[in-house]
């Protein structure tokens, strides 16, 4: 194992050294990644998430101990004052682990993915379908730091956690010790729980099992309704014929079946907005991104021009995302007011120290010299804007928060 590697023998608390300074924020896997939204999605300040990966990217934590239901470790603060930080975890009770180890053994290959330390999509899913969430959902990472910060996380929690993600990539068998199993009990107890299935085998016909254990086991949760399937099935082509365009045609079909699965797939209680014939055409290009295609919509619609640019405002935020492309307005001056509160309260350069030069015109926020924009929508998101040849662009998704936003901007 690299920087991360465990530095004593026990299995049931692991100590990792810290890590050097070094780039990216989150870890890459997957479970990792669920870890991570765990904790941003509880944050009611990004700004602490903001300045906790800076913390994390930067070696400020020391060293890691993982236990069961429990991360620690040392974190600087801007001053150099070293905070306690600890990060807690539920652990599984009894009968959650009988259902996991028999989610594991259910099925030829489980155990060796995480022997080599990779954790299966399906293992979790079904661990979940038996009542046992194996990944902290939201709300599951309990912070707690010594700082005089009152945000949950502060920054120096958000850095504990992100760089756990870090060690999550190389070894996922952490989540287990967390949950409350070490690897070799876990592997002992899967032996022995293997050792009974075969045993049951050679039995003959499985007549049930004792009632108290039964009841022991508890009601698992019902699972989530099963999700739209994965794979398309092709269109059909077809055949040429008088008047009719057959590209045109498979498109206009895939865009319908594209539409209905979206509205399958919607939650919400409001319906979907009616688009106009310009924004539908938009929505077309954006959705169905072809050369030849743009070229088509763009001379159909008599705005060529602007299509390419109207598409990726569409791509980055969808009709929101467009009006703030068309549309300038004058947010209240309230909300306004609280955005520039929130720069100077949160923001930290390592250079100057303040926030960069703004030039505020009605929603339009302009960086001054840099070429660079924030757009307030009016959906309450701050959308990133880059100042090229031929006028603005949009170019990425937008932020909740103008911190954030401002950050991600500058490259944060």
């Amino acid at each position: 194992m690299s920087d991360g590697a465990a530095s004593g023998t026990e299995d049931t608390v692991r100590g990792f050294p810290a890590f050097p300074p070094r780039r990216g924020g989150r870890g890459r896997s997957w479970w990792a990644k669920a870890w991570v939204r765990a904790m941003e999605e509880t944050s009611l300040d990004s700004a602490q998430l903001v300045q906790g990966r800076r913390y994390a990217a930067t070696g400020r934590v020391g060293t890691i101990t993982v236990s069961a239901g429990r991360i620690a470790a040392p974190v600087l603060g801007a001053d150099g004052t070293a905070y306690n930080t600890v990060v807690f975890v539920d652990r599984l009770t009894s009968s959650e682990w009988e259902r996991f180890l028999e989610q594991v053994a259910a099925k030829a290959g489980r155990i060796a993915a995480l022997l080599d330390r990779d954790m299966p999509h399906d293992l979790v899913d079904a661990a979940g379908e038996a009542g046992v969430r194996l990944l902290p959902g939201i709300g599951d990472l309990e912070p707690e730091c010594d700082c005089p910060g009152w945000e949950l996380p502060c920054r120096h929690a958000a850095a504990l956690a992100y760089q756990v993600s870090w060690l999550l990539d190389e070894d996922p068998l952490l989540l287990m010790l967390l949950r409350g199993r070490g690897e070799r009990e876990l592997l002992t107890r899967l032996q022995r729980y293997g050792d009974t299935a075969a045993e049951r085998s050679q039995r003959g016909p499985d007549h049930g099992i004792p009632a108290a254990e039964a009841f022991a086991r508890g009601v698992p949760v019902l699972p989530d309704p099963p999700p739209l399937p994965a794979d398309r099935s092709p269109l059909p082509a077809p055949p040429d014929a008088p008047g009719v365009d057959p590209a045109a045609l498979v498109l206009l079909a895939a865009d319908a079946a594209l539409r209905a699965r979206e509205l399958l797939a919607r939650t919400e209680d409001t319906p979907p907005p009616v688009l106009t014939v310009w924004q539908d055409t938009v929505r077309l290009a954006a959705t169905h991104p072809d050369a030849e295609l743009m070229d088509r919509l763009g001379r159909a619609c008599g705005r060529q021009g602007e299509l390419p640019r109207a598409a990726q405002a569409w791509g980055y935020g969808g009709l929101a995302g467009l009006r703030v492309l068309e549309e300038m307005w004058s947010p209240p001056r309230p909300e306004l007011a609280r955005s520039r509160d929130a720069l100077g309260a949160s923001w930290t350069d390592e250079e100057s120290g303040v926030p960069p030069e703004l030039s505020v015109h009605r929603n339009h926020w302009t960086l001054v010299g840099r070429g660079l924009q924030l757009r307030y929508g009016r959906d309450g998101r701050w959308y990133p804007y880059r100042q090229e040849d031929d006028g603005w662009w949009p170019i990425g998704p937008p932020e909740r928060n103008p911190v954030t936003a401002l950050a991600e901007l500058l490259g944060g």
